[in-house]
């Protein structure tokens, strides 16, 4: 079990040693540039898992490193007690996160509405924020965990009957994603790669056509990349294609060293944010030059 480090252990100083000169570059991601879901809102755009981790401890240490205020918590996952007796929860500081609970490993819209009840339960006894809204995965089978678009799209018209916010996991197909929009989804969270694959977003211009029919009239509405990010280049791709936030979990849990890239995913969705705001420049076949010819000394004839 990786012992409890500082941040200065983990990664180099001046990422975490900010000086009065570089002050101007820290507010760009504070205060207003906020990620905001139906009632949420939240100053980090990233959204981490709790499950895969070796340990519930080192699990709280990523999650602490990562800077997430929200995670997610499969509600029917049987390790929320494992052998010990120790319970996820115990490992949580739930007043300072906002659970997400999911219905990860539901493959009909029953099971799946069934487990988002539970969810709601679990959490308003708790007293957290999280208790009204649900992350809902409808899988159409297990070798692939590709959504079942039809049993999503039947869940989510039912819980958002029974006033549930529900962040809906689907494909990247974007006639689906504005069918799930339409059906009172809060957010819509297409897959950049199957879960859990790491080979981060396969399809760019299948997210810029969700990304265009999601906000058609409506620039706000949250759009977030949900599984296959592997690390933190992956993220910062997703976040310059103008998503809103990214929901990962694999990515950190299976590392080599889950709490360096915890910091590496922080930072790539800050890069990405950023990048995305700016403005890149336009891609061009022939170069330009990065000096003007203007003004240049003439040479002596």
């Amino acid at each position: 079990m990786v012992g409890r480090r500082s941040l200065r252990e983990l990664v180099p100083p001046y990422l975490v040693n900010h000086s009065s000169h570089d002050s101007m570059t820290t507010s760009f991601s504070t205060s207003t540039d906020s990620l905001r879901i139906g009632s949420h809102a939240f100053q980090s755009r990233l959204i981490v898992g709790t499950g895969k981790y070796s340990s519930y401890e080192l699990m709280g240490q990523s999650l602490d490193i990562s800077g997430t205020e929200c995670i997610t918590v499969a509600v029917r996952r049987e390790r929320l007690i494992d052998a010990a007796g120790k319970s996820l929860l115990d490992f949580i500081d739930t007043r300072r996160y906002t659970i997400l609970p999911n219905t990860a490993g539901c493959f009909t819209a029953e099971d799946a509405i069934r487990v988002a009840r539970l969810g709601r339960e679990i959490l308003t006894q708790m007293n957290n924020p999280g208790a009204n809204w649900i992350k809902l995965e409808v899988l159409g089978d297990t070798k692939t965990l590709l959504p079942d678009p039809i049993a999503t799209l039947e869940a989510t018209e039912k819980l958002v009957a029974e006033g549930f916010q529900v962040l809906v996991y689907t494909s990247d197909d974007a006639v689906v994603a504005r069918r799930l929009k339409a059906a009172g989804a809060a957010s819509v969270m297409p897959a950049g790669s199957p879960i859990g694959s790491g080979q981060g977003v396969l399809n760019p211009n299948a997210i810029r056509i969700c990304l265009e029919y999601l906000k058609d009239g409506d620039p706000d509405y949250p759009v977030i990349i949900d599984a296959g990010v592997g690390t933190a280049s992956d993220v910062t791709v997703a976040m310059e294609l103008g998503v809103d936030g990214v929901l990962l979990n694999t990515g950190i849990a299976h590392a080599k060293d889950p709490c360096r890239m915890a910091k590496a995913m922080q930072l790539g969705v800050e890069a990405g944010r950023l990048a995305y705001l700016a403005g890149r420049i336009p891609k061009k076949l022939y170069a330009t030059a990065s000096s003007p010819t203007e003004g240049t000394i003439a040479a002596r004839k």
